[in-house]
């Protein structure tokens, strides 16, 4: 079934806020099997929001909204959406209840304007909201649905995952199952070239590549009439697709990269530490993202200036002379320092030029990524050489950050030698 999204906000028109709604509800309804066929973003103006609904469903069986729920005079995209299907609003008891009792356990007293929230069109279904005061609904009328969502992205999320899901299942009479696979080390062209013979003339499953800052994505889909045998096709491709470019893949089961590493590290029973300069402890900050953390990272260290790495990590300033502060000399020994720091297993550290201005003769985007280990592994270090040739600071932040953790993978999983 054709669906399409309309926000509604004048703030969102302004650019004053970001309609990331649309983004998790369209990601959300692709996994479902349903065909997204437009975005609308609208401000708060009945007359335009009466002409794009009957626009819209000319050519879609499903419209979603977010927005316009509220209690305020500029909040009608229930009232309009209501006029467009046909039928009159009535007050519920129990939408009004709930939104008194969400005032009462937090010893507030109710706007009398937020008992405008509890009027419902005529017929819907409601989806009632745990997560604040405005009841979402779902209005089916001459073979076209409109779902109504309120705007705040967290109740948003909550109503779609708990009732709007659900509601949406009667819609489709096959089974979807989707599995998503995470590779690193290779552009999304180059992955999509390789992945050829399973994408040219594909039907079912769909294998469809997302680039992302520094790795790619891999959604590998099927709707079949049963749950069962959309899995077995999905399966059964996963399968093709890792013979193709299983070196790149590090995760079959949608997992970032630190999650990953830090699993990893868990089941072997390894402790980590970094030493970071240019990243500024985003490294680290990955990595403590990731629950139980803390049973295998034990010291981030972030030596920002030369002084800093000398007495804290005991890298020997005439090497950093010699061969300057960012190069693989000093890289290799503050991935020892933070290693002896630490007594850890893996030690990983940076130093580069994370732009806008990097030193007379050297890029921006060059970095070099040191490591060290313990006895585990050989007592082995080194280091890796990155160029992104690219002045963009935080793209390259960032992506010095995702190759610390991949050289950590690698030595993990003995890639690294």
């Amino acid at each position: 079934m054709n669906v399409s999204i309309i926000a509604v906000g004048t703030e969102l028109l302004f650019g004053q806020t970001v309609n990331t709604n649309a983004t998790y509800i369209s990601n959300q309804l692709n996994l479902m099997g349903f065909n997204v066929m437009y975005h609308h973003v609208v401000g708060d103006n009945p007359g335009r929001l009466k002409e794009l609904i009957k626009s819209t469903f000319t050519d879609n069986d499903i419209i979603i909204f977010t927005g316009g729920l509220g209690p305020t005079q500029d909040d009608l995209t229930k009232e309009i959406v209501a006029e467009a299907m046909g039928v009159e609003l009535y007050f519920d008891e129990r939408c009004y209840a709930e939104i008194k009792s969400y005032f009462d356990d937090r010893n507030r007293i109710m706007p009398e304007n937020n008992r405008k929230q509890a009027y419902i069109p005529v017929g819907a279904e409601v989806f009632h909201n745990e997560a604040g005061t405005a009841p979402a609904f779902g209005i089916e009328k001459d073979g076209k649905c409109a779902i109504c969502l309120p705007g705040p992205p967290r109740e948003m999320k909550w109503l779609f995952n708990n009732c709007v899901t659900d509601y949406l299942k009667k819609f489709s009479s096959k089974e979807m199952y989707y599995r998503v696979i995470r590779t690193i080390g290779i552009g999304e062209s180059d992955l999509e070239t390789k992945l050829l013979p399973v994408i040219n003339n594909q039907v079912d499953p769909t294998v469809a590549t997302y680039a992302k800052e520094g790795e790619c994505t891999l959604r590998v889909a099927s709707q079949r009439e049963t749950e069962a045998e959309a899995q077995l096709a999905v399966d059964n491709m996963v399968s093709e697709i890792e013979k193709l470019v299983g070196n790149y893949i590090y995760s079959f089961d949608d997992e970032e990269l630190s999650e990953v590493v830090v699993k990893q590290l868990k089941e072997k029973e390894l402790k980590l530490s970094s030493a970071e300069s240019c990243t500024g402890g985003l490294f680290a900050s990955c990595i403590t993202d990731v629950p139980g953390a803390s049973s295998v990272f034990s010291y981030g260290f972030v030596t920002y200036s030369a002084a800093a790495k000398s007495e804290i990590l005991d890298v020997d300033i005439e090497v950093i002379e010699n061969h300057s502060v960012v190069s693989a000399e000093v890289a290799v020994l503050m991935a020892k320092g933070a290693q002896n720091a630490a007594n850890s297993d893996i030690s990983v550290s940076v130093t580069g030029y994370a732009g806008p201005e990097a030193d007379p003769g050297r890029d921006n985007g060059n970095a070099y990524i040191g490591y060290s280990c313990s006895e585990r592994f050989g007592e082995k270090c080194g280091y890796v050489e990155i160029n992104t040739k690219r002045s963009d600071r935080k793209w390259n932040r960032n992506y010095f950050k995702l190759r610390m953790l991949l050289v950590v993978y690698e030595i993990l999983n003995g890639k690294l030698s």
